[in-house]
């Protein structure tokens, strides 16, 4: 429990820290003024108040983060222009996010998601410069009997090129593109005897364990065991700053696409269309669990596992939901093209539709999560108490 909660409030106040961060500089770098920087929501723990009259501190829940902009921001200041003309002179309204452009208040905005990309984007580049990127060519050592692999014409001793589309580099990226894949085919490419090897394979979905050994409900098996090209030639390389950042942009791109399908897929499955398990969709308590299993594991896997949960987090904050930064683009952008203020009321319907899908998830996630581990809660008390 204390490795859990340990690992993920590290995590989470680095993320979150990183994210508030990026909204804060473009405020800064555009003139608004910023009066409270907090990680964390509710009473103050501690803090200091800068030159600027920022106030930077830690708060008690530690679920998340804010920027509070000059004039008492609420998600409604950003919009209510006629109530702010009346309450704010001249030179303060200088000051307001407000009244600044609307390529401004859009980079503000954006700010956030951005930071979470960078800061992936930092910690792979010092990966690959540093720990190295491993291009050791992956090859079929063994195929399972009556496995798809068998069926569909995978052999032993295949190299491995492709996996839908995506270039193979080592044995990792093998189970990851299997794992992340969505079709209902999965594409290789392998070369068998120096000719190139197109073939189809339909996984088995098998209930099965994530990397960090949590069951799942469905995970995709073509039945194969993997094993180097050639036993002396496993090249773990330390790239240079160009390959480096090259392959750092290639793995955020990858989990942001793969991402935003599994999120498409989340949705039509609702109407019972899509694909993936929605058990599977967690919140906090599953965040502290992965993040506290990484943080055992050493901190190579704990620091690796930021990298997603930063991206993730981005990608949630660009959704066009209202509250989220990406619905404050979009309210921005459709007053902008409108060249007309909104009124207090569609802002209140707006907001109110954006705070109820975002509760839900909400719910939806803590469910799961209670859910899905509810033996080890039940477990963790009963011991408790006996």
């Amino acid at each position: 429990m204390l490795t859990y909660l340990l690992g993920f409030l590290i995590l989470l106040t680095i993320v979150v820290f990183i994210h508030e961060y990026g909204h804060y500089y473009f405020a800064r770098k555009y003139g608004v003024g910023v009066t409270v920087f907090s990680v964390g929501f509710g009473q103050e723990l501690f803090g200091y108040t800068d030159k600027h009259g920022t106030r930077w501190k830690f708060s008690a829940i530690p679920f998340g983060g804010y920027v509070k902009f000059f004039g008492d921001h609420s998600i409604f200041s950003d919009f209510n222009r006629e109530e702010l003309r009346k309450k704010y002179d001249e030179e303060e309204q200088k000051k307001l996010l407000a009244f600044k452009p609307l390529y401004q208040r859009n980079l503000i905005a954006f700010g956030g998601p951005f930071a979470n990309f960078i800061l992936a984007f930092v910690i792979l580049l010092f990966f690959n410069m540093f720990i190295g990127k491993d291009f050791t060519p992956p090859k079929i050592s063994e195929i399972e009997k009556e496995s798809p692999a068998e069926i569909y014409g995978l052999k032993a001793n295949d190299t491995l090129v492709e996996i839908d589309g995506y270039k193979v580099n080592s044995i990792l990226d093998v189970s990851k593109f299997i794992m992340l894949s969505t079709d209902e085919f999965i594409d290789f490419v392998v070369l068998r005897n120096d000719i190139e090897y197109k073939l189809k394979v339909k996984p088995n979905i098998v209930p099965g364990t994530d990397g960090f050994g949590n069951p799942i409900k469905e995970k995709r098996m073509v039945g194969i065991r993997l094993a180097p090209q050639n036993i002396d030639s496993i090249n773990h390389v330390k790239l240079g700053p160009t390959k480096a950042a090259y392959y750092a942009v290639v793995e955020i791109a990858y989990v942001s696409k793969k991402t935003l399908v599994m999120v498409w897929g989340y949705i039509q499955k609702l109407w019972g269309k899509g694909f993936g398990d929605l058990s599977q969709l967690g919140g906090p308590i599953k965040i502290a669990e992965i993040s506290g299993k990484a943080f055992g594991m050493g901190i190579l896997p704990f620091i690796h596992l930021m990298v997603y949960i930063s991206i993730s987090l981005g990608l949630f904050n660009l959704f066009p939901i209202p509250l989220l930064d990406g619905g404050h683009i979009a309210l921005n952008t459709i007053e902008g093209l409108r060249g007309k203020e909104f009124n207090k009321s569609t802002l209140e319907l707006t907001f109110r539709i954006g705070m109820t899908l975002i509760i839900s998830l909400m719910i939806f996630a803590t469910f799961n999560d209670l859910s899905n581990n509810l033996h080890k809660i039940t477990g963790y008390f009963g011991g408790f108490f006996n």
